[in-house]
């Protein structure tokens, strides 16, 4: 059985293809396909692909060598000046930090036995790397180890996630029922991007927050949605996420240095006007109603309405309580 052609696929195969071909030179084609699980037209097109590439000048002597005539006159294959592609692989000191800086960071979030497969290629490469490593190390703030394993295992199938999760803005604990999309790690936590069925849109779960997920029997179900660009961190994600400007008194002061803003900038009165991006307005009533007459909301209007609102009715409960 013969596989689809994509560009991906082509390339690992090319790579693999040039220091097969250099362990045996002459070599028939129809051997060739047998062995990459391929056509024989489909190698003759590789053939073709190869003889175009080489080092950098791209003279006749920079390209590999291959003997077309033998390929379609007698249908064998015969591969010179490639020897640079069968020397070892050599890693500058930056690359291998680079790589081994990633992997730590992939580790952070990965399953138990995933984990014990990167920390063998760590060994291998720190061993190679020697004291390159130790310029930089990578702290991943993850889940539990049976939530990661969980979470990962429903992604690799395909299958939906129940999930118990506490909820840091709302100081809850809910309930749900999410499709699992990707995992990922910015600024030292590990996330969980799903669709949740409570919310009925895409939300952010970091790990660390899971107090339990279980991996049903239901398959995941196709969503129209675009997984956001998180290259520029939090706030490119959020940039389009409404602004809110706060004035902080200085005993919460804390909450420029906590929470990702816009501006800061120091008051006459030794507070702070800051501005932030909200994408949740439940996380704003609820630091609102945290922070009581520390905070003010400046602008836009009627930002803090829902928190005044909850407010006032927390204290007509208990003035009815009183009576």
């Amino acid at each position: 059985m013969t596989s689809a052609q994509t560009s991906q696929s082509q390339v690992r195969r090319l790579l693999s293809l040039i220091p097969y071909l250099r362990e045996h030179d002459g070599i028939p084609i129809a051997d060739v396909a047998e062995a990459f699980g391929v056509t024989s037209q489909r190698i003759r097109d590789d053939l073709g692909v190869l003889w175009m590439c080489g080092l950098p000048g791209l003279s006749p002597g920079d390209l590999i060598d291959i003997d077309m005539d033998a390929v379609d006159g007698e249908g064998v294959i015969h591969l010179s000046n490639a020897d640079y592609l069968t020397r070892p692989l050599r890693l500058s000191a930056d690359e291998a930090l680079a790589l081994i800086l990633a992997l730590r960071t992939l580790r952070g979030v990965a399953a138990q036995g995933d984990r014990a497969a990167i920390d063998r290629v760590l060994d291998k490469l720190q061993a190679v790397a020697g004291s390159i490593p130790d310029r930089a190390e990578v702290r991943v703030t993850g889940g539990a180890d049976e939530v990661q394993d969980t979470v990962n295992e429903a992604f690799r199938r395909g299958k939906r996630l129940e999930l118990t999760y506490d909820v840091a803005s709302r100081a809850e604990t809910t309930h749900r029922f999410v499709d699992p999309l990707r995992v990922f790690v910015l600024d030292g936590y590990g996330y969980l991007d799903a669709w949740c069925y409570s919310a009925n849109g895409m939300r952010s779960f970091r790990l660390d927050r899971i107090a339990e997920a279980r991996m049903t029997d239901v398959d995941v179900a196709d969503h129209d949605v675009v997984l956001r660009d998180l290259s520029g961190g939090w706030f490119d994600a959020l940039k389009d996420a409404p602004l809110v400007t706060l004035a902080l008194d200085h005993s919460a002061a804390w909450v420029a240095e906590y929470y990702p803003m816009e501006q800061v900038a120091e008051a006459a009165d030794g507070g702070l006007t800051v501005t932030t991006r909200i994408s949740d307005p439940a996380w704003l009533r609820s630091l609102l109603l945290r922070l009581g007459g520390a905070v003010r909301v400046l602008s836009p209007a009627g930002a803090g309405d829902s928190a005044a609102d909850a407010a006032t009715e927390a204290l007509d409960q208990y003035a009815a309580l009183a009576h």
